[in-house]
């Protein structure tokens, strides 16, 4: 399914961001101030300031909860907030570090990602350019260790096929390299449902191979387009 920050109308059919579950955290120590950093995945910019708002009061002691977000394929959402530290010391370089990112060289396509560092002041001044390192590296370190997967726009195709034929069907195009999506098996038909790049030719060569692998017996029929999670190689 589409995360609300999706659409199919995006500019871009792919982009980076955290693997779905908890909330990653990652801690580092500056001159005796602690730097908690929380990453999330968010789809919107509810999630993301509710993220913050949980933060806030797990670690309500904290001198500040600075964040920074930026949502979407287009990664046309971004916010900061220095939280009380010094402008531009904070939410800033968070912000840059989440946006300069790169996910594969010379690729920087992050997204959907909301962080929050935690400061527990140590009690020395660390001064505006001491900050901005702390915060940037407490982001930067974090997004080293964290989990990450693309996110692909795919056209999801049926193909109806009658029960018998299905299963040898469906084994053929896995091991033609196609992503399966969730099958449907209706009254007549099974309806094998493909996951393919959203792109003419693309679904033009899908449509051939289903006619070859089935002897012409199964049509590609393409549908709505998902956003699906695939694994970085």
């Amino acid at each position: 399914m589409a995360d609300a920050a999706e659409s199919p109308e995006s500019r871009t059919a792919v982009y980076t961001t955290l693997a779905a579950g908890p909330g990653f955290r990652h801690e580092i120590e500056v001159k005796r101030s602690r730097f908690i950093t929380v990453l999330a995945r968010t789809a919107d910019e509810d999630a993301a300031r509710a993220v913050l708002g949980s933060l806030r009061r797990e670690f309500h002691d904290a001198r500040h909860h600075c964040f920074a977000f930026v949502l979407g394929p287009d990664r046309d959402i971004q916010r900061s907030n220095d939280d009380g530290e010094p402008s531009g010391t904070a939410g800033v370089p968070m912000l840059e570090a989440l946006l300069k990112r790169e996910t594969a060289p010379g690729v920087a396509d992050l997204s959907d990602v909301a962080v929050v560092v935690v400061r527990y002041f140590g009690g020395i001044l660390l001064g505006a350019g001491g900050l901005v390192r702390a915060y940037s590296e407490s982001v930067s370190g974090a997004l080293d260790l964290a989990p990450l997967v693309r996110r692909r726009r795919l056209r999801i195709c049926s193909v109806p096929v009658q029960h018998a034929v299905a299963g040898r069907l469906e084994n053929d195009l896995r091991a033609a390299g196609y992503v399966m999506a969730e099958t449907r098996y209706e009254a007549q038909t099974t309806v094998l449902r493909l996951a393919l790049p959203d792109d003419p030719e693309e679904l033009a060569r899908a449509a051939d191979r289903v006619a070859a692998l089935s002897a012409g017996s199964a049509s590609l029929l393409p549908g709505e387009t998902e956003w699906i999670d695939v694994p970085i190689s």
